[in-house]
């Protein structure tokens, strides 16, 4: 049987380390620096809410934690 759940964790934890590997050999500037650091901690906010919705005591709250994740993810693209 296929877990969704874990495929989804698993794609999400690379994602985040993808996104650090390429942000972290651009030269530094303010800018720049405001940016990268947002853009890592939106991708990586994915895949920790991601992890807490699957831990969800109920419905609502699953609800309420993937929510969380798709805006998350929005504001990485």
């Amino acid at each position: 049987m296929i877990n969704y759940n874990q495929i989804f964790q698993d794609r999400a934890k690379t994602l985040a380390i993808k996104i650090i590997k390429c942000l972290s050999p651009i030269p530094y500037s303010d800018a720049v620096s405001i940016i990268r650091r947002q853009i890592i901690r939106s991708s990586t906010s994915v895949a920790s809410n991601y992890r807490a919705m699957c831990r969800a005591r109920s419905e609502n709250e699953r609800f309420a934690k993937l929510s969380i994740v798709v805006e998350e993810a929005d504001e990485t693209l």
